[in-house]
């Protein structure tokens, strides 16, 4: 398969909030593997020299799949690059280029180093060597063409959100589940058996590959291909999604139909402009407001379960 990057070059001096606000413009259109290239962004000393491959401006590439909605993608992303220039004055161009996914897949790890999400909790490539202190929480990965590195705030807050109220025992639901990082996390900290559901195939097979990489045995977890909550008849202790506002609040419908009484549900990929309106229909879907955390531009919120349908 083939795939065009899209590679769009910032010039502007509010750098965090033009790449999120570039970066959201490939999620809304339910793109992979999103990365931003930050000249000021230095390596760790763990992570070796890597100086030469530094980029030279801060940029956001993302990958569109070569198929019959490509030209109505790109015209989207140049539509809306444009209104980011007339609305925020953030200025960029854009440069295409078609590449293989083989060639995608390498190319783009040059980016992706072990990260320290919160004191314990460390994001490890799979292909990268990282030297763990003893209290290190170690979740390895390899995301392929799946959403989910721990790079992004999104999902960043909600493995913050999982370490501070997961349970020894918790049986764990992850929605949109991308490359299962949120599972795995989850299953590192105490949960007892972690399941995970997404709309996207080539996700469900890559998460379930990390899942055995990290040493998780088949018995204690299940990858579902489906929509949100379709077809699912159990109910769970927390539920994690990391997945676009608009998504969130028709989830807000159904989540309840999983949820046993006082379970956690977090929700993250919400744009901070965004914050109240879905904490509003947290609290009216009968949910209590436990915790709101945020980076950058970005919001999770996490909610308690007073009642259960």
């Amino acid at each position: 398969m083939k795939w065009i990057e899209v590679k769009v070059i910032i010039d502007c001096p509010a750098k965090e909030l033009a790449t999120d606000l570039i970066s959201n413009i490939f999620y809304d259109l339910g793109l992979k593997g999103v990365v931003v290239e930050d000249p000021d962004i230095k390596p760790i000393e763990e992570w070796g020299n890597t100086d030469k491959i530094r980029p030279a401006d801060i940029s956001v590439i993302g990958y569109i799949p070569e198929d019959k909605q490509s030209r109505k993608h790109l015209s989207i992303i140049k539509e809306k690059l444009t209104g980011l220039e007339k609305e925020c004055g953030i200025f960029s161009k854009s440069i295409c280029r078609t590449i293989d996914e083989q060639d995608w897949s390498e190319s783009w790890k040059e980016f992706f180093h072990p990260l320290k999400i919160t004191k314990r909790i460390v994001i490890k490539p799979s292909w990268q060597d990282y030297d763990a202190n003893p209290d290190d929480v170690v979740v390895e990965i390899d995301p392929g063409m799946a959403f989910g590195t721990g790079t992004h705030p999104t999902t960043a807050l909600c493995i913050s959100m999982i370490e501070k109220y997961i349970k020894t025992g918790d049986k764990f639901l992850d929605i949109g589940t991308g490359s299962g990082i949120l599972m795995i996390t989850a299953a590192r900290l105490g949960a007892k058996r972690v399941f995970g559901i997404d709309n996207d195939e080539i996700a469900t097979d890559i998460a379930e590959k990390n899942l055995l990489l990290n040493g998780i045995k088949n018995k204690y977890f299940k990858v579902m291909t489906g929509n949100l909550t379709d077809n699912l008849n159990e109910r769970f202790d927390f539920v994690a999604a990391n997945i676009l506002t608009e998504t969130i609040m028709v989830l807000l419908d159904s989540v309840k139909n999983v949820l046993k009484k006082k379970s956690v549900f977090v929700c993250s990929g919400i744009i901070e402009k965004n914050k109240d309106k879905v904490a509003e229909k947290m609290i009216s879907s009968g949910f209590e407001i436990a915790d709101i955390l945020k980076q950058e531009e970005w919001v999770s919120i996490a909610g308690i379960s007073q009642t259960t349908i």
